[in-house]
C-alpha cells in the first residue's frame, strides 16, 4: 500500500478519511478474486463476526462459517454451553441450511415463533423424519394461534435430493416458483435450500476443518484460570482461541497469552487489542498468530468518549498490520466497520480478515430474539461488550456488592435497536453487499488475492466534503 503522490499524511487516519484509486488492472472479472485469507485461519472470506453476546452465537456461527467467514463464540457464555455450541456447528451441513421442524399437531403459534430464526423463512412439518408438509408466514395469518400446522401447511411439498447439482436445484425451484424446499436423503429431511441459497454456495467455499466441518472460534478472557478454559475449549473442538480484551496491551494480557499458548500447539491464537506496534510486537512475542486491532471505534462503544483513549482505525490497523507482517504475523482489524469499502480499505492497509459486530445485530441469525416495534417494524436488540449490561452477564457468580461495584464503571452501550433491513434482512444478504465490494475493489486496484490488494493499493486522503460526495443521494431527493 502507498499513498497517493507518495505523500504520508501528518495526522492518523479513519476509514472515512481515505479512499482507493483505481490502478491499471489485468482482473476482467469479480469472480476472478480469490478472497481466501492470509492468516491461514481457514477463512475463505474475509468476514470475522465479533464476540458479541448479542450477535454471535450458533445459528451465526453455522451461517457464516458455510459461506467462508468465521463467527467467534464470547468469553461469557459456559464453557460446557460453548462445546454443545460447537458440537452442534460441526455437525451442519456444508451446503444445506438447517431446517425449522415442528410436527403436524403444533401449532401455528409455535411455528410463528421459530419462523423469524431463519432467513429461509418456512417450517418443515415433519413426521418420522419425513417431510409431510410446508408451513409459512403467509399461511400462518388470519388464523387462530392454537391452530395445528395440519391445518394451514402445504401437503406432500416440493422435495430436493441430496446431491443434487445447483444448477438444477436453482432450475427446478424456478420453475415450481417456490424460494425454498426441503432436501431429503431416503426420504428423511436433511436440510433445506433456498434459490438464492443454490447460488451462494456455486460462488462461496465454506470455512471448514481438517475434517471437512465448519470452522469455529471461541474468546477467552485475561482474568482467571485463563489455560484451564483455553484447553476446556480445545477439548469441545473449537479450532480458533481469541484472547479477548479491550485493552491488549497490559502486564495481565500478555501473560494471558503466553498461558493459552502453551496449551494451545497448532490451534491458531488470536489476541488483542492494541493500536500500536509496540501493542503488536508484545502480543506476537507472547504467542498470538494473529492480532486484533482497535480501541473504540465499535458503534456501541462509548471508550473514546468516555476516556479519551483510542486511535483513528484506518492508521492503527496499517500500523499494526505493517509490525506483524514484519514478524511473519498478520492482524485482524476490530471495529469502526459500517460500509464494506471500510473492510477494502482495512484490507488494503494490511488486515487479513476484518471483525464485524453491530452491522450484523439486525439479521435473522444474530442471537437476540426478533422483536417488532409499535409500527411493525422488526428489530433485535443489542449491547457493547463494555456495557452494564455485559458486566452484569460476565460477573454473575460474583457476590452482588462485587457486581454493583463493576456495574459503576461501563463504556458501552447496554440497549439498542438493531432493525433488519427488508431488503437484507440476513447475515448472507450483508456478506454478498461485503464481498461484492471488496471484489470489486479488487478489480479496480488490479489484485488477484488480498496480498495484492495490500501490496497495489494506492490510497489517498479527502476531506469531509469528498466522502460525502461519494454517498449516493438519499431516497426522494
Amino acid at each position: 500500500m502507498r499513498f497517493l503522490g507518495d505523500t504520508r499524511p501528518a495526522q492518523d487516519l479513519t476509514y472515512a478519511d481515505v479512499f482507493m484509486v483505481p490502478n491499471s488492472s489485468g482482473v476482467g472479472s469479480r469472480l476472478e478474486v480469490d478472497l481466501t485469507t492470509p492468516d491461514r485461519i481457514g477463512t475463505t472470506i474475509p468476514v470475522v463476526v465479533a464476540n458479541m453476546t448479542a450477535i454471535s452465537g450458533r445459528r451465526m456461527a453455522e451461517t457464516v462459517a458455510r459461506r467462508g467467514g468465521l463467527a467467534v463464540l464470547p468469553q461469557d457464555i459456559p464453557t460446557d454451553v460453548v462445546g454443545e455450541v460447537v458440537g452442534w456447528v460441526k455437525a451442519r451441513h456444508t451446503v444445506y441450511d438447517t431446517p425449522i421442524t415442528l410436527g403436524p399437531t403444533s401449532t401455528v403459534g409455535e411455528a410463528l415463533s421459530l419462523m423469524g430464526k431463519r432467513a429461509h423463512g418456512i417450517v418443515v412439518v415433519v413426521d418420522a423424519g419425513r417431510p409431510v408438509g410446508i408451513v409459512t408466514d403467509g399461511a400462518c395469518q388470519h388464523v387462530d394461534r392454537f391452530t395445528q400446522l395440519s391445518q394451514v401447511m402445504t401437503v406432500d411439498p416440493l422435495t430436493i435430493p441430496a446431491g443434487t447439482d445447483l444448477p438444477k436445484v436453482f432450475d427446478v425451484l424456478s420453475e415450481e416458483r417456490v424460494q425454498a424446499a426441503p432436501v431429503v436423503d431416503g426420504g428423511q429431511l436433511v436440510g433445506v435450500i433456498t434459490r438464492t441459497g443454490a447460488l451462494r454456495s456455486a460462488i462461496y467455499s465454506p470455512a471448514l476443518d481438517a475434517s471437512g466441518r465448519l470452522l469455529t472460534a471461541a474468546a477467552v478472557g485475561i482474568n482467571g484460570d485463563v489455560a484451564g478454559k483455553a484447553e476446556a475449549l480445545l477439548g469441545h473442538g473449537v479450532d480458533v482461541l481469541v484472547v479477548d480484551t479491550a485493552h491488549g496491551h497490559q502486564v495481565r494480557a500478555v501473560e494471558a497469552v503466553r498461558a493459552v499458548r502453551a496449551v494451545a500447539g497448532s490451534t491458531p491464537l488470536v489476541a488483542g487489542n492494541v493500536v500500536t506496534a509496540d501493542g503488536t510486537r508484545d502480543l506476537v512475542e507472547a504467542g498470538a498468530d494473529v492480532v486484533k486491532v482497535g480501541v473504540g471505534p465499535g458503534a456501541m462503544c462509548t471508550t473514546r468518549m468516555m476516556t479519551g483513549v483510542g486511535r483513528p482505525q484506518f492508521s492503527a490497523v496499517e500500523e499494526c498490520a505493517a509490525t506483524a507482517r514484519g514478524l511473519g504475523k498478520q492482524v485482524w482489524a476490530d471495529g469502526g466497520v459500517r460500509h464494506p469499502r471500510d473492510i477494502a480499505l482495512a484490507l488494503a492497509a494490511g488486515a487479513a480478515n476484518v471483525m464485524v459486530g453491530s452491522w450484523f445485530a439486525g439479521t435473522y441469525e444474530s442471537a437476540g430474539d426478533l422483536q417488532t416495534d409499535g409500527s411493525g417494524r422488526m428489530y433485535k436488540e443489542s449491547f457493547g461488550m463494555a456495557s452494564a449490561r455485559a458486566v452484569k452477564a460476565r460477573t454473575s457468580t460474583h457476590s452482588g456488592f462485587d457486581r454493583a461495584r463493576a456495574g459503576l464503571f461501563e463504556e458501552g452501550i447496554s440497549s439498542s435497536r438493531m432493525y433488519l433491513d427488508p431488503a437484507r434482512p440476513g447475515v448472507e444478504d450483508l456478506v454478498d453487499q461485503i464481498v461484492a465490494g471488496v471484489r470489486s475493489s479488487c478489480t479496480y486496484a488490479g489484485a488477484r488475492t488480498v496480498d495484492e490488494l495490500h501490496e497495489r493499493a494506492v490510497l489517498g486522503v479527502q476531506s469531509a466534503a469528498g466522502y460525502e460526495e461519494g454517498r449516493p443521494l438519499p431516497a426522494g431527493w
